[in-house]
């Protein structure tokens, strides 16, 4: 059990490590005030939010499609009258994470 758990911590730390995100790291400037923590809080919160949404999006996506599949699979005849709606809900399902996208580059402005 340790051995496993320590396995997977070990992957992930060497993850993180030789993530492209820390060579890339760069100090904060000199401004006045809090401007450097807001500017840091402001990229957090936009980045955490894509990729909340892009979690959801993609289980939502998951399960309708298995959904529709379980459903054509069961009644084969369907297929034709299921395929418009499933594709509509994708494409709806999608919308919501290019908002969070654009709500993102939004904030990445404001830094």
């Amino acid at each position: 059990m340790f051995r496993r758990l320590g396995k997977w911590l070990g992957i992930a730390a060497a993850m993180v490590l030789m993530s492209p995100l820390l060579a890339m790291a760069q100090t904060a400037g000199s401004t006045g005030g809090g401007d450097g923590l807001r500017a840091g809080l402001i990229g957090l919160g936009a980045g955490i939010g894509v990729g909340i949404a892009a979690l959801g999006c993609g289980m939502g996506q998951g399960k309708l499609a298995a959904a529709a599949m379980e459903s054509i699979g069961r009644n084969p005849n369907s297929t034709n009258q299921l395929f418009v709606p499933m594709i509509i809900g994708l494409a709806f399902v999608e919308s919501l994470t290019l908002y969070s996208l654009v709500i993102s580059f939004i904030l990445q402005g404001k830094i």
